[in-house]
């Protein structure tokens, strides 16, 4: 039994709240259900939100102890290469969590840096669950891809399948995908901000746009329910419905 938790990006206090609403105890930086549930992480932890190493510390804790799942998703990407000193653009959110690194001291900063890259090395780029009758991955994946890491799946499943070309404000544009295919297993990923989890065929988008001041939400499995927080920050209207139809 598991609760896929969409895109966290610093938003700490709303993440703990969903935790303790899907029936999660926090305890001691610990965490236990008394039904045996997992909550499982799709990516995006960082930038943008208020606490995003709140968010590092917890759920690395988590992950390291076998009480949580994770796979990256492109700002997590984006956050793992700043850590091994390539040459990043500090932006699209990733500027808010460099400054909370910069207010570190040295030995925190580079705890932080080990606790980030480890989770990231050792996490999957996907993942399958319940004999492949789940898959859960951060912007996508073609069905022809499940079972695949190659670099244009990595592409895919960081980015969404997206056209190489650009908005005028410099999104990527990213074909609607799931139209595009049908699947054996249920896909839940996140990545693309949606007033209300969209589900297409065996598909479900569940970044609600919390750091844009919508709802975190989770979908249970294999209950095929949502639950949902609201969030603290302020409303971002023009962040949402950004889906190009081709």
């Amino acid at each position: 039994m598991y609760d896929i938790i969409g895109d966290i990006h610093g938003c700490y206090q709303e993440m703990t709240e969903l935790m303790k609403e899907l029936g999660y105890e926090l305890k001691e930086g610990n965490i236990s259900h008394k039904e045996g549930r997992i909550p499982v992480f799709l990516g995006d932890l960082t930038d943008r939100g208020p606490n995003s190493l709140s968010v590092i510390y917890a759920v690395t804790h988590w992950v390291k102890n076998k009480q949580a799942l994770y796979c990256p998703g492109n700002h997590c990407n984006k956050l793992y290469r700043y850590f091994l000193g390539r040459n990043v653009v500090v932006s699209h959110g990733l500027e808010t969590t460099v400054a909370e690194l910069e207010a570190l001291t040295s030995k925190e900063f580079n705890h932080v840096s080990s606790l980030f890259r480890n989770l990231y090395e050792s996490a999957p780029l996907y993942l399958q669950l319940d004999d492949g009758k789940l898959v859960v991955v951060h912007a996508g994946i073609r069905p022809d891809y499940i079972g695949k890491t190659s670099k244009k799946v990595k592409t895919f499943v960081l980015y969404g399948d997206i056209t190489g070309e650009k908005h005028p404000d410099g999104r990527p544009v990213r074909r609607d995908w799931p139209s595009k295919y049908t699947y054996d297993c249920t896909v839940v990923y996140g990545h693309t901000p949606v007033k209300e989890p969209r589900f297409v065929g065996n598909t479900v988008n569940i970044d609600t746009g919390c750091v844009f001041g919508n709802r975190l939400s989770a979908f249970q499995w294999p209950e095929t329910t949502i639950v949902s927080v609201p969030s603290q920050q302020p409303f971002v209207e023009e962040k949402f419905n950004r889906i190009d139809p081709h």
